[in-house]
Parts: C-alpha cells; sequence; structure tokens
C-alpha cells in the first residue's frame, strides 16, 4: 500500500527525514509516532506529493510518486497540518466545494453530492453544525470538517496527520470509533500521531521516527506480547520470595515479578501453599516502554528485546 526506500529530506546541512523505509500493508492502521520536531509531518507531505525529497523512493498502490500522482491521490483520503477552509463559508457549502473541484468523477448531479456531503458530516458529528460559518467553529470542529473533505472520496487509503488535534476524550473517542469502522470497511489508514495511548487504542502496526530516523517498525501484538513474566500482588510477598528463590526477579513491597511460564500454575501452587493472592498479571510492555527503549540514546533501531 505504502513503501518507501532511503527516504531522505534536507534542509540544507539538516536531515528532517533520514533514509526512511516505511512498510504499511493493505488493511494496516499504521500508527506514524514520534514527537513533535520529529519528521512525521515532513514524511506525510512527501507520501502526498506536497513536498519533493531529497533522495529516495516512494511507491503508493505499487506506483511511483509524485510521478504517478495524477492516479494515485483520487484514491487517498488525506488531512495533514490541520484543515483548510472558508471562514466564511458553512462547512457544508465548504465540503461542496471541495467535492465539485477535488474529484472529476464525482462530478455529477448536485443533488447527488449534496447527499454525499449530508453522510460524511453525519459519519464526523457535523449534521447539525454544517449550515454553521467555518469562523464559528472550534478547532475540534474544523478538525471533524477536516476529516469529512478527506472522507468525500471513499478512499481506499486515508493519510491523516493528528486528526484528534483539538478534541475532547468523548470527541477522540468518537473519531477513534469511526477509523475503525472505516477500516473493517476495507480502509487502510495512516495515522501520525505523538499521542502513544491513541495510537495503542487504534492501530495494528506502528512506526517510530526519531530525530528522522526510523527507529522501530513492528506489528503492536508482537510489541504487546508477554514479557515472560508475571506480576504477583500478595500481604506474604517476603515469604513467597524466599520460596521461589531465583525466580523472582523484583520485589517491591508486596508487589513481585516472577519469571513464570505458566501463570496459572503459578496462581494454583501459591494458593495450594496457603498463600494470600490479591493479584496476577501477565506482565507486558506498555507502548510507552516501548518507544522510550526505542528512542534512548543509543539504542539500536528494532524492537527491544
Amino acid at each position: 500500500m505504502i513503501k518507501t526506500g532511503g527516504l531522505t529530506k534536507r534542509f540544507g546541512s539538516v536531515a528532517a527525514v533520514d533514509r526512511v523505509d516505511l512498510q504499511v500493508v493493505d488493511g494496516d492502521i499504521y500508527g506514524f509516532l514520534g514527537a513533535n520536531g520529529s519528521g512525521k509531518t515532513t514524511t506525510v507531505r512527501m507520501l502526498l506529493g506536497l513536498v519533493l525529497a531529497t533522495s529516495g523512493d516512494i511507491e503508493i498502490f505499487g506506483r511511483p510518486m509524485p510521478r504517478a500522482a495524477a492516479t494515485v491521490l483520487p484514491r487517498i483520503g488525506a488531512l495533514v497540518e490541520g484543515p483548510g477552509a472558508y471562514g466564511h463559508l458553512s462547512g457544508r457549502a465548504n465540503l461542496l466545494l471541495d467535492d465539485a473541484s477535488g474529484r472529476p468523477s464525482a462530478r455529477g448531479p448536485r443533488r447527488d453530492r449534496q447527499r454525499r456531503v449530508d453522510a460524511v458530516l453525519e459519519q464526523v458529528g457535523l449534521g447539525a453544525a454544517g449550515a454553521k460559518p467555518v469562523r464559528a467553529y472550534s478547532l475540534g470542529m474544523r478538525q471533524r470538517l477536516g476529516l469529512a473533505g478527506a472522507l468525500l472520496r471513499e478512499p481506499e487509503l486515508l493519510v491523516l496527520d493528528e486528526p484528534t488535534n483539538g478534541l475532547d476524550p468523548q470527541g477522540i473517542g468518537e473519531i477513534r470509533k469511526l477509523l475503525l469502522e472505516l477500516n473493517a470497511g476495507g480502509t487502510t489508514i495512516f495515522l501520525s500521531s505523538h499521542l502513544l495511548a491513541e495510537v495503542e487504542q487504534l492501530c495494528t502496526r506502528v512506526g517510530v521516527l526519531d530525530r528522522g530516523r526510523l527507529v522501530l517498525q513492528e506489528e503492536l501484538a508482537t510489541l504487546r506480547a508477554p514479557t515472560g513474566r508475571v506480576l504477583v500482588r500478595s500481604p506474604d510477598a517476603p515469604a513467597i520470595a524466599g520460596e521461589l528463590g531465583a525466580l523472582v526477579e523484583h520485589r517491591s513491597g508486596c508487589e513481585l515479578a516472577v519469571r513464570c511460564a505458566d501463570p496459572a500454575d503459578l496462581n494454583a501452587t501459591l494458593v495450594e501453599r496457603g498463600y494470600r493472592i490479591t493479584e496476577l498479571l501477565i506482565e507486558r510492555r506498555t507502548l510507552e516502554q516501548t518507544v522510550l527503549a526505542a528512542t534512548e540514546p543509543g539504542a539500536d533501531s528494532g524492537p527491544p528485546p
């Protein structure tokens, strides 16, 4: 779906994007993570042909970009660096203008365009605000309008740069639900964000950009796989630590981290021996831990062990 090889963008002596090899496959919800200033937006702009790469290759739908932009871009919906709109016009009028000028294949009867615009306004939660001038919109409403514009094309691929910027928690949840529904219907999503929690709840694969370099690219399920340890909480922690010996890798107060292949067997054994277990959890790395490990100075690229 998206493939880059050695993608690089230099501004003078500064490498904003440095030899990035992206692989986004059909059906992904790909979370493109990185701190502000890490090169995410520059990468997105190169993918869409808005900025020319200094070197490297880009393929989308198997076609070279930006050379094949005329055939590739009509299949993509995009929201990059916030939505643009005419403030004196309504949200609905802005979308009608965008639809009429941006999709030659969709320049059908006006009532069909109106029906499609009304549908996407409802999708993003602006059905009741479509007649209001955009200058009266909040930042979150403008973000929703930008997403509605991206959906007008019924795209095969959605490229979104910080799509939940300015939304309250309820709005973030609604957009997350919408993106999951779109993905279930066959839309591949490339989502640039610095919000780890958003990506962890939504995405199937992640790529992490750090100072212009792609330091991690992996399935989220792989990154969140069990570590092989079990976290045990018990008022009898000191006694349990004495009995399990070297299997206990860490103890702090009533909590123990135990190296264990079968958590159910460990729980049964401890209960049988009369220990009081208040909590037992399979340990998994959080996405935050994984990203921090990949971006700390001196870290190798690729997932941490």
